[in-house]
């Protein structure tokens, strides 16, 4: 019976690390994808002239490229979790198993002290020295089973050893990985910087020709278009989510699938979030002090002449840069879009969807789930400065911020 629990206990956790492992494999070859992407764009902005690296265009170029690498980062530190947790796994399996050692060395302990004691009695003796026949057969018994227990304590103890063994020279291994992973995470981290830097040097080039504005006001209508079919997209996927469990499961009510409350996956689920609705004119601010400088609706600028249409609003961060997820709710994308750089989508309860852009750096990832006032990333440096773009989304309309935002 020990044998079968104990080979259940270790077939277990070899499925925990096989399983940890699956996930730590996809996230390798999504690496493998970014970094291709990475390399391409790396090379065409060496092949580049000097006058041509001095360009909006190539701007596009390291913002898209400071994204990527933000994409790695998250998902290095994604696999240094899974790993860490492989390697707390392990450390308790050990624990286990070094307890179990401990404890049959106990058992085996005392028995040796009993013989000392008082001898070795063989069955021969036990049957003589007994005062009948009954007491003769029960000490017949419970010393072929004494001995029985002393011989599985023997086993046990050995088969204990080479798991011990095994699982230590596995710790080992995962620590290995957990070292490389935190080198890599860290070489990444550097990169980062490095575009960062390159990006504000040639913002400040930029800044003085006037047609990179119109430029990047262009790339800005495209951008909230291509928001809006993220938004439009993100819903339908949703929307055939709950379709299929409600065609699957008889529990789900119709009622449910209305009120977009049904659980259509476990990753981007908002049940049990707090109300978003609720938060209308008391919500916090994305930024902890900032000004907003471009409101929702059409913006006329007078410089160009130009008529844009807003589906949010643009604050100027004053000091602090950190953004933070104004309610509870859940990762659904992280794009690269012309204009806005690094875009942040997350879902919140009844249907609502905040967006967040132009962000430098990202600390979450697709599928984290958030609590109000959570980090999420940095604002980037934009033409302007210090902007985040920040946009509410109930259903597929657009709605005013400032109506929502505490004054």
């Amino acid at each position: 019976m020990v044998k079968k629990i104990l080979h259940t206990t270790l077939l277990l956790f070899s499925f925990l690390l096989l399983a940890q492992d699956a996930q730590i494999e996809k996230k390798k070859l999504e690496l493998e994808k970014i970094k291709s992407e990475l390399q391409q764009l790396q090379n065409e902005l060496n092949a580049k002239s000097k006058k041509e690296k001095l360009t909006y265009e190539s701007y596009n170029n390291l913002s898209r490229q400071t994204h990527l690498i933000s994409k790695v980062i998250s998902s290095l530190q994604k696999e240094e979790s899974i790993k860490q947790s492989q390697i707390e796994s392990i450390k308790k399996e050990i624990s286990r198993i070094e307890s179990e050692i401990e404890s049959i060395k106990n058992n085996y302990s005392r028995y040796v002290v009993a013989i000392y004691k008082y001898g070795k009695t063989s069955e021969l003796e036990s049957v003589i020295d007994a005062q009948s026949f009954n007491q003769a057969v029960l000490r017949i018994k419970y010393l072929r089973e004494f001995s029985n227990r002393r011989k599985s304590d023997i086993e046990r103890l050995q088969e204990s050893k080479i798991k011990l063994s095994d699982a230590k020279l596995v710790l080992s291994k995962e620590l290995e990985e957990r070292r490389k992973l935190k080198e890599a995470k860290e070489s990444e981290i550097t990169q980062l910087n490095k575009r960062l830097d390159e990006e504000k040097k040639l913002l400040s080039v930029l800044r003085k020709d006037k047609s990179n504005i119109s430029k990047k006001l262009n790339d800005r209508k495209k951008a909230e278009i291509q928001i809006k079919n993220l938004i439009s997209k993100l819903i339908e996927e949703s929307e055939k989510k709950k379709e299929m469990i409600a065609s699957t499961d008889k529990n789900v009510t119709d009622k449910k699938v209305i009120n977009n409350e049904a659980e259509y996956d476990i990753d981007l689920s908002t049940k049990n979030f707090t109300s978003f609705s609720e938060m209308k004119g008391s919500m916090i601010w994305p930024v902890s002090k900032g000004k907003i400088i471009t409101r929702f609706g059409e913006q006329r600028n007078p410089k160009l002449n130009t008529v844009t249409v807003s589906y949010g609003i643009d604050i100027l961060a004053r000091g602090e840069l950190s953004v933070k997820v104004v309610a509870d709710g859940v990762v659904s994308a992280v794009e690269w879009l012309p204009g806005y750089g690094t875009v942040l989508i997350v879902s919140h309860k009844g249907g609502y969807k905040t967006v967040y852009g132009h962000l430098a750096e990202v600390y979450v990832s697709e599928g984290d789930k958030l609590k109000t006032g959570g980090l999420i990333g940095k604002v980037g440096e934009s033409l302007e400065g210090n902007v985040l773009h920040f946009q509410i989304w109930n259903g597929r309309q657009s709605v005013n911020p400032e109506n929502w935002l505490r004054k």
